[in-house]
């Protein structure tokens, strides 16, 4: 895509006055990508070194790591694992030291809302008191920055970009995942199954998967705020390297389907399949910023995690605490960060979800710190009364 199409396809929207299109002072990408829905973190960061884990999750626990095993969990280190459905993705930047994970980390907003959650993240400000709508954290970001280029790869403009005065163009990608057999296809192959020993267990086959599919997507729709999907964010994700590659080095995208209150699954299964997407995604961005990955930084959040217990539905309820991912080719990666606790009964937030141990405006800050060279008055201006964590990831 030529810089003209793409200016003409944003409307002009990327046109900033006063703003050179030269590469930023720092040479820095960022993308954020936020997993609207609360993705479960405790089965994709596995605590594979807590036997509570296995009896809170009989149903949902990924076995521990066994390379005899293609079902079981790959090994982080000698408390964490990884789930294997990131096995060809995700892990081979962790090895390289280009992915860490922060566990325990979170907000100080204890709503268990998806709606309320997701926007105290976005606007970057304390949960408790009056609040500003009209000012998202990457916005402020951006304004404490020299020739920052940035872009919303989202449905419509995220309270995360509001109230900067740049003009910041925004690109959906959204795209709605249904079951493979539509209705007429369904109704055609039961019609085909009519009087058969198989007609019982073919009808009864749509009507699980018609009851699954409304379940999971029914809540999601408003959990994901209208999010891309996993899958077509998989799609999407190389057309969101390319234009980063070429003209854009601070950016956003939300990705919906994580709010797993039903048939979640464990090694395989629903969250199984996102997580595949997800990271052959994030690989697909990787290939496509080329050279340019070793000075791009991805960070990847949700609102909040999921109970540590999983519920009668084969599947996790909101939480609190989760895990974040940094991923970047020059970030000091290959490990698990911040603080931590041993994952007992006892160690549970309100008796059922994780802690938070790392504010996540803490740990953005320490990482916009050490990116940018920001100093204290800038961090102060983007999160106010916020100490930077000093986690060392860049």
């Amino acid at each position: 895509m030529s810089r003209r199409e793409l200016i003409a396809g944003l409307a002009g929207g990327a046109a900033v006055a006063g703003r050179a299109w030269a590469a930023p002072h720092t040479d820095v990408r960022l993308l954020v990508v936020f997993l609207r829905g609360a993705y479960d973190a405790a089965n994709v960061v596995i605590p594979v070194g807590s036997d509570f884990y296995y009896q809170a999750r009989p149903r949902l626990a990924v076995a521990r790591p066994d390379p005899a095993d293609p079902a079981a969990a790959l090994a982080l280190d000698a408390d964490w694992g990884l789930h294997p459905a990131l096995r060809d993705t995700i892990l081979p930047l962790y090895a390289k030291g280009q992915a860490a994970f922060v566990p325990f980390a979170g907000t100080d907003d204890l709503s268990r809302s998806h709606f309320g959650t997701q926007d105290t993240i976005e606007l970057g400000q304390n949960a408790q008191g009056a609040r500003n709508y009209q000012s998202g954290f990457m916005a402020r970001l951006a304004a404490e920055l020299t020739r920052v280029r940035p872009i919303a790869f989202t449905d419509q403009m995220p309270l995360i970009f509001r109230g900067g005065s740049e003009v910041v163009p925004n690109v959906s990608i959204n795209r709605v995942g249904k079951p493979g057999v539509d209705d007429r296809q369904a109704a055609l192959i039961a019609a085909m199954y009519q009087g058969s020993a198989l007609e019982a267990a073919v009808t009864e086959g749509f009507r699980v998967r018609d009851e699954v599919f409304h379940a999971i997507s029914d809540h999601q729709a408003q959990a994901d705020r209208g999010a891309v999907s996993p899958r077509g964010f998989e799609l999407a994700a190389r057309r969101i390297g390319r234009l980063m590659r070429e003209q854009f080095n601070l950016s956003f995208v939300d990705v919906g389907g994580w709010d797993t209150h039903v048939n979640q699954g464990a090694a395989t299964g629903y969250l199984a399949d996102r997580l595949g997407e997800v990271g052959r995604g994030l690989v697909g961005f990787v290939e496509e910023i080329g050279s340019g990955w070793s000075n791009t930084v991805v960070v990847v959040l949700s609102e909040f995690g999921r109970t540590f217990r999983e519920n009668g539905n084969r599947g996790t309820d909101h939480g609190h605490g989760s895990a974040y991912w940094v991923l970047g080719g020059g970030i000091h990666g290959g490990r698990i960060s911040g603080p931590q606790v041993r994952i007992d009964e006892a160690s549970l937030f309100q008796k059922r979800d994780y802690p938070v141990l790392t504010d996540y405006r803490a740990l953005l800050a320490g990482l916009f710190q050490r990116l940018y060279g920001l100093d204290a008055a800038s961090l102060q201006r983007v999160f106010a009364a916020v100490k930077p964590a000093k986690l060392d990831l860049a």
